[in-house]
């Protein structure tokens, strides 16, 4: 699980700095200020999800069967597929339905964080 995790975390946020540089260079004065900002949240949550995919990577190394760990992974994926795709997307291409979809990666992100901080109590406990 740890090397899943981390190797999902690293290419994760190769991509993250890979759209941040493309937002900011290629998308600059193509799109409107709105639409640039909804690129810019995107990115910017799925880059602060990278490293809580990180986090639950190197967690893993030491507990690699801890179920809530595992599903705090998964969760973040999830997050960052969903929150940040559906924002790059609308960004990119003005369809407004799919603002609909964002909050149920926010959804993800939360329940992640969520089991996380379970996992972590029972860890530490």
């Amino acid at each position: 699980m740890a090397k899943l995790f981390i190797t999902l975390a690293a290419c994760s946020g190769m991509l993250a700095v890979a759209f941040g540089a493309f937002g900011a260079h290629a998308l600059k004065g193509r799109l409107d200020d709105y639409a640039q900002g909804i690129f810019q949240t995107a990115v910017q949550y799925h880059f602060y999800h990278s490293l809580a995919l990180l986090a639950v990577g190197v967690i893993a190394l030491s507990h690699p069967n801890v179920t809530l760990l595992r599903s705090s992974g998964w969760l973040f994926m999830l997050g960052i597929v969903v929150f940040s795709g559906s924002l790059y997307l609308l960004s990119l291409s003005g369809v407004r339905w799919l603002g609909a979809i964002t909050p149920l990666g926010g959804l993800a992100f939360i329940a992640g964080w969520g089991c996380l901080a379970a996992a972590s109590w029972k860890l530490l406990a």
